[in-house]
This record gives C-alpha cells, sequence and structure tokens, in this order.
C-alpha cells in the first residue's frame, strides 16, 4: 500500500479554521492525527485502498457478474441472460458457447459499472448450475449442447447404473443414488444412443467449469460440483475409480479435482483479450451453485440451515462430517468449506412453479403491473393475502418437471387437488406458495430425523425476497425465518472463496463472520402451524396415491409424443 504523510502547524489558528481544516482533509485524503500543535494527514493513493474479487456465478437462465472489495463494502454486479432449450418432453439443453459469450459480456459490464481495474482484482471464483454434461474432444471443441440439470430423460440410465453397481454398493462408493438429473446417466445416454459422439469424447465437463477452461485452459473441478456427477467418492473426496470401471468409464475423461477455494487455473492471454481481465488473474475452484450460494449466506457450520426459493428450491444443511439419510431423500455432498460436507434437499419446481402460474395464467397482471410501475408478484400476493390460510381446501403438488426430494421421480406431475366452485385466483396464487413450502418442509423434516441441530434458518433467493412468503413459509415450518445483508449469495460466496484461496482472506470462516449479517426474522405464528399441520398431512399423502398414475400418465404421453 501507497501512502504519503502530510502535516500542518495547528498552533495560533482560530477554532473554526481548525475544524475546517481536519473535516476537510478527513473526507479528502483519508485519516488525521493531531498531536502537540501538529495534524498529521495520512494520504492513501486512490486505487491502493485495498484489491478486489470478482465472482462469476453460472444459472439457468443467466450469469451474474461480481466485483467486491475486500470488505464486501462495494458490491457491483451485471447480468447476462441465455436461451434454455427444449427439444423434447423433459428435456433440457443448453449451448455452451451462450455461457462462455454471456460470460464475457458479463465481466465486460461489471468492470466497467465498477470502474475497478482489472490489475487489483486479486482472484475469480466459478460458481454454477449443476450436474450438467459439458463434452469436449481432443481439439476442445464442443460435440453437443449441453444436457443440464433439470434434464429427465436418463430414467433408464439410471436404472441400469443401479443395476450394474447395486443399489447399496452405490451409496458405499458415491454415497447418492443414480438420479436423472446427475452426470453419470447423462453420459450413458450419450453413449447408448449418440454412439458416434460418444466415441470423440476427451473431457467431460461441468457447466462452471467449462468456463474455467475457457478462462484459463485448464481442464479442472472442485469437491462440491463433483458431488453431484455421481462420479466421486464423496466421503474420500475423490473420484471413485470403483465406480467408474464397474460403468465402463475411463477416468481419463474426468478433470483434476481440487478442493474449492485450492487455485486451480490463471486467465490466460486469449481470455485476458476477450474480457478484459489481466493475464494471471488466479481463478479458484469455486463451487456448484448450492454450495457457493451457502457459502454467500454463511452456512458453513453445523446448526445453520438455508432454505432458497429460486428456480429450484433447495434446503441446505452444513455437517461436521459425512453423513447419509437412511432413506436416501437428501444428497449427501461435499461443502465448498474445507473438510466438511452437507445434506440437501432440492425440489425442482419452487419459484419455478409460480413463474409458471403467472405466466400461464396471469399474463394480465404483467400489464397492470407495468401501468402501476411495481412488480406483477406484488400484486399476485395482494390476492393471494385476501384467501385463509389453506387456500379451503386447494392444495398443490409442485412437480412441473418431476421432482428430486423427498420423491426421486421423474414422472412425477404437478397437481390442484380439491378444487371447487368457491375457489378464485388468489386461492390458486395461495396454494402453490403453501404447496411450495410443503415440499421444503418434506425435506426440514428429515433433518430433524438425522437429528441435525437448527439454529436458525436463513431464506434466501426470489422467495425470501417476499415478507408474505416468509410468513407462509415460518408458520409451515413453526421456525423462525431470518434474512440477511447478502442477496447475491452464489456469486459472492465464490468471491469469498477467491478471497480465503489467493490469500486475501486468513480464513473463510472469519470473512462470512465479518461480512455476512442477520437482517431481519420471521417468526412463526402457533396456530397458524396447527392450522397447516392439517393441511400438510393431506399433502403428504397425495403423491403415493398418486404414484403408480404419474408413470402409466408418462407413458402415455411418450407413446402418442
Amino acid at each position: 500500500m501507497k501512502f504519503f504523510l502530510f502535516n500542518f502547524y495547528i498552533l495560533n489558528l482560530p477554532l473554526a479554521r481548525i475544524l475546517f481544516i481536519i473535516i476537510y482533509t478527513l473526507l479528502r485524503f483519508g485519516s488525521v492525527y493531531c498531536y502537540d500543535s501538529k495534524c498529521f494527514v495520512l494520504f492513501i493513493k486512490k486505487g491502493d485502498i485495498m484489491g478486489y474479487l470478482l465472482g462469476l456465478d453460472l444459472g439457468t437462465s443467466g450469469i451474474k457478474a461480481l466485483i467486491m472489495d475486500e470488505k464486501a463494502e462495494k458490491i457491483v454486479t451485471a447480468t447476462v441472460e441465455y436461451p434454455l432449450l427444449t427439444p423434447k418432453v423433459n428435456w433440457a439443453e443448453q449451448e455452451p458457447s451462450d455461457w462462455w459469450n454471456g460470460t464475457v459480456e458479463a465481466i465486460k459490464q461489471v468492470i466497467n459499472k465498477s470502474s475497478v481495474d482489472p490489475g487489483d482484482i486479486k482472484g475469480i471464483g466459478l460458481s454454477g448450475q449443476m450436474h450438467g454434461l459439458v463434452a469436449l474432444d481432443k481439439e476442445y471443441k464442443v460435440l453437443r449442447p449441453a444436457i443440464i440439470w433439470c434434464d429427465q430423460r436418463t430414467e433408464k440410465q439410471c436404472q441400469y447404473i443401479t443395476e450394474k453397481i447395486g443399489a447399496e454398493r452405490l451409496i458405499d462408493l458415491v454415497s447418492n443414488p443414480a438420479l436423472t438429473g446427475f452426470t453419470a446417466g447423462k453420459l450413458i445416454w450419450v453413449r447408448e444412443n449418440e454412439p458416434d459422439i460418444y466415441e470423440k469424447i476427451y473431457k467431460i465437463l461441468l457447466p462452471k467449469d467449462y468456463i474455467r477452461f475457457c478462462l484459463t485452459g485448464e481442464f479442472a473441478t472442485e469437491v462440491s460440483d463433483a458431488s453431484g456427477t455421481n462420479f466421486l467418492n464423496v466421503k474420500e473426496r475423490k473420484w471413485s475409480k470403483e465406480f467408474l470401471d464397474g460403468l465402463d468409464i475411463d477416468i481419463d475423461i474426468l478433470p483434476e479435482c481440487f478442493e474449492s477455494s485450492v487455485v486451480s487455473g490463471k486467465v490466460n492471454a486469449q481470455a485476458s483479450g476477450e474480457t478484459g481481465l489481466k493475464e494471471g488473474t488466479p481463478v479458484v475452484g469455486g463451487g456448484g451453485d448450492q454450495a457457493s450460494q451457502a457459502v454467500g449466506t454463511g452456512i458453513i457450520r453445523e446448526g445453520l440451515i438455508s432454505s432458497t426459493v429460486g428456480t429450484s428450491g433447495v434446503v441446505f444443511a452444513a455437517s461436521d462430517e459425512h453423513r447419509l439419510d437412511p432413506a436416501r431423500t437428501l444428497h449427501t455432498f461435499c461443502h465448498a468449506v474445507k473438510g466438511k460436507w452437507h445434506l440437501m434437499g432440492v425440489m425442482l419446481s419452487a419459484g419455478g412453479s409460480l413463474r409458471w402460474l403467472r405466466d400461464t395464467l396471469f399474463g394480465d397482471l404483467k400489464e397492470q403491473a407495468a401501468k402501476k410501475g411495481v412488480d406483477p408478484y406484488i400484486l399476485m400476493e395482494e390476492k393471494a393475502g385476501k384467501v385463509q390460510i389453506g387456500s379451503e381446501g386447494l392444495i398443490f403438488l409442485p412437480y412441473l418437471t418431476g421432482e428430486r426430494a423427498p420423491y426421486a421421480d421423474p414422472n412425477a406431475k404437478g397437481v390442484f387437488f380439491g378444487l371447487t366452485l368457491r375457489h378464485t385466483d388468489g386461492h390458486f396464487i395461495r396454494s402453490v406458495l403453501e404447496g411450495v413450502a410443503f415440499g421444503l418442509r418434506d425435506s426440514l423434516e428429515v433433518i430433524r430425523d438425522l437429528n441435525i441441530t437448527i439454529e436458525e434458518i436463513r431464506g434466501s433467493g426470489g422467495g425470501a425476497k417476499s415478507p408474505f412468503w416468509r410468513q407462509i413459509q415460518a408458520d409451515i415450518n413453526n421456525s423462525t425465518m431470518t434474512t440477511i445483508n447478502v442477496t447475491d449469495g452464489g456469486a459472492l460466496g465464490v468471491a469469498l472463496l477467491a478471497g480465503e484461496g489467493t490469500g486475501v482472506y486468513s480464513s473463510l470462516e472469519d470473512a462470512c463472520d465479518a461480512i455476512i449479517k442477520v437482517k431481519s426474522s420471521t417468526d412463526p405464528n402457533e396456530e397458524n402451524f396447527k392450522k397447516y399441520n392439517e393441511y400438510y398431512a393431506i399433502y403428504r399423502s397425495l403423491y403415493p396415491a398418486l404414484k403408480d398414475r404419474f408413470s402409466e400418465l408418462s407413458k402415455i404421453v411418450e407413446k402418442h409424443a
């Protein structure tokens, strides 16, 4: 740090002038120290105050770039969107080139908005949507569109993996069952359905790790994201060779796997030219989106739980040890924090259910909201607020894209149950808000059954921004919901990991404690909880009653597609 020391005498000056000089120099230069009729001004050169950290969060709808100073007092973000491809029912794909083009634009925008010198960026962290499959050939060209997390085409491949490895041995090796969203089933699907492409595969990467490759030229990943591939021995935090050999998959097609804060590469000349970043800037491992979000919201020690409502819904519990859910309803993954794990329940359509309702049935509200200058969701909540608890018996199952927790079922379907002539648009809205909260409670109940202490539930994502929806969640869970001073958890989380990996912070824990603070608390209403308990019992009974019908319906739809 460069600094200059100036001094001036204040003896015999009028008091008003003395005060003026001190206040002016303090505001203009930084620090003023007075002693023995002298004042000293500590002048810190602009740009040398501290370094900056860059976090990149590759989501399903867009990429967010975040630049923050070391104390997170200055945070600037930029977001660039890209399309989602759905070539068939239950398929979901994206073009990796769209991710990279969006990343380049987002980095340029955030550097421009922040006026930060790229040379002052000390490190870069990467967060991203998990489970996706990016296949590259020997010339490092993308072989096909990436199959992403919400794709549900791999049910048969997951059955094959389970039979080939054995259901219990599968848990022993990788801590999780074979699920349709995970990467392993996608790779087997390519092998069975696109053998010409499979034969050309040189490396496979997760979505955020493709961005790492574009930035650094390195093939690397880290333990939290790798946990969601089915290829990682989660307990030992390394690739499971026995699992890979059992499926006849060459371990060499996988990237090297690091801990999340380890520097895995540096910005190369080509990426520097495209993005404006300084060549040689360190890039750390980063994290899968949920582990990154957890770091960015301070969920780094046992006892803290996060409930995130974005497109998907996630209940996330940090754990000091490797724990398994006996019922296999929750994922057990490596945390982005060294030496820690986490348990996670994922519902695939949380905020996505509300967005579907808005776009499908409430298009007129968009026009009304635009005229009033408000968010359409505010008008929807006004309607829902006029409806009593339990939506007068209208119960919503939020399985619009299948489900993962607590039911790993790609055939599960969304349902409105209990519909009568009395129900209005407000009932539909409230039932969706309550149905999503019921789905999150499913995972929270499993966490409680595992005797994991719940000291605090922190809400994040779009669902946490709404006081109305927070109250519904608090009442249904009978737990206080808190919010924090951070709104960009995933991008901020990997920026913090970059700070730990590059030595900006002495520890991740110290950085989180200093930066992340509780902002608000929403306490449950005991009477509301009692009412919701009765509706929750009905909610819990519906999936078992409909499970077989869901499967039969999927077969009919597929037959006539």
